[in-house]
Protein backbone atom coordinates (compact mmCIF):
# COMPACT_ATOMS: atom_id res chain seq x y z
CA UNK A 1 0.00 0.00 0.00
CA UNK A 2 1.27 3.45 -0.92
CA UNK A 3 2.73 5.50 1.93
CA UNK A 4 2.90 9.30 2.16
CA UNK A 5 5.35 11.59 3.94
CA UNK A 6 4.59 15.33 3.97
CA UNK A 7 7.60 17.60 3.48
CA UNK A 8 8.01 21.26 4.39
CA UNK A 9 11.18 23.35 4.05
CA UNK A 10 10.37 27.00 4.63
CA UNK A 11 7.94 28.03 1.90
CA UNK A 12 8.59 24.85 -0.12
CA UNK A 13 6.19 22.01 0.62
CA UNK A 14 5.02 18.79 -0.90
CA UNK A 15 4.72 15.07 -0.39
CA UNK A 16 6.91 12.01 -0.79
CA UNK A 17 5.01 8.95 -2.00
CA UNK A 18 6.52 5.50 -1.50
CA UNK A 19 5.07 2.58 -3.49
CA UNK A 20 6.34 -0.68 -1.92
CA UNK A 21 4.38 -2.97 -4.29
CA UNK A 22 4.10 -3.10 -8.09
CA UNK A 23 0.63 -1.83 -8.98
CA UNK A 24 0.29 0.56 -6.03
CA UNK A 25 -1.72 3.57 -7.21
CA UNK A 26 -1.91 7.27 -6.50
CA UNK A 27 -5.51 7.65 -7.77
CA UNK A 28 -6.65 10.02 -10.51
CA UNK A 29 -6.82 13.58 -9.27
CA UNK A 30 -6.44 17.22 -10.31
CA UNK A 31 -5.12 20.34 -8.66
CA UNK A 32 -6.10 23.98 -8.53
CA UNK A 33 -3.74 26.90 -9.00
CA UNK A 34 -3.31 26.88 -5.20
CA UNK A 35 -1.93 23.32 -4.94
CA UNK A 36 -0.52 22.44 -8.38
CA UNK A 37 2.85 20.67 -8.28
CA UNK A 38 5.80 19.21 -10.10
CA UNK A 39 6.47 15.46 -9.83
CA UNK A 40 9.97 14.00 -9.61
CA UNK A 41 10.53 10.26 -9.99
CA UNK A 42 13.16 9.65 -7.31
CA UNK A 43 13.26 5.84 -7.59
CA UNK A 44 11.75 3.16 -9.81
CA UNK A 45 9.20 3.83 -12.54
CA UNK A 46 5.54 4.66 -13.05
CA UNK A 47 2.78 4.60 -15.61
CA UNK A 48 1.22 8.05 -15.49
CA UNK A 49 -2.03 8.62 -17.31
CA UNK A 50 -5.06 10.86 -17.54
CA UNK A 51 -7.85 11.76 -19.91
CA UNK A 52 -6.62 10.45 -23.28
CA UNK A 53 -2.91 10.21 -22.54
CA UNK A 54 -0.42 7.76 -21.02
CA UNK A 55 3.32 8.03 -20.32
CA UNK A 56 5.99 5.89 -18.66
CA UNK A 57 8.07 7.84 -16.15
CA UNK A 58 11.47 6.61 -14.95
CA UNK A 59 13.92 7.69 -12.26
CA UNK A 60 15.02 11.27 -12.90
CA UNK A 61 11.96 12.32 -14.89
CA UNK A 62 10.32 15.59 -13.86
CA UNK A 63 6.78 16.57 -14.84
CA UNK A 64 5.52 20.15 -14.47
CA UNK A 65 1.74 19.73 -14.14
CA UNK A 66 -0.65 22.50 -15.14
CA UNK A 67 -3.66 23.19 -12.94
CA UNK A 68 -6.86 21.21 -13.64
CA UNK A 69 -4.99 18.42 -15.50
CA UNK A 70 -6.17 14.95 -14.36
CA UNK A 71 -3.37 12.48 -13.62
CA UNK A 72 -2.79 9.13 -11.90
CA UNK A 73 0.37 7.17 -11.07
CA UNK A 74 0.77 3.38 -11.04
CA UNK A 75 4.03 1.87 -9.75
CA UNK A 76 5.80 -0.34 -12.28
CA UNK A 77 8.54 -1.40 -9.85
CA UNK A 78 8.46 -2.34 -6.17
CA UNK A 79 10.00 0.38 -4.01
CA UNK A 80 9.26 3.23 -6.43
CA UNK A 81 9.27 6.76 -5.01
CA UNK A 82 7.58 9.92 -6.27
CA UNK A 83 8.25 13.41 -4.87
CA UNK A 84 5.67 16.14 -5.47
CA UNK A 85 6.62 19.75 -4.80
CA UNK A 86 3.89 22.41 -4.77
CA UNK A 87 4.46 25.36 -7.11
CA UNK A 88 2.07 27.79 -5.42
Amino acid sequence: MMQTIPIQHGIIGGTVYDFPVVGDVLPMHTHTEADVHISIVAKGSFRAHGDGWERTLVCGNVVDWPAHYPHEFVALEAGSRLVNIRKA
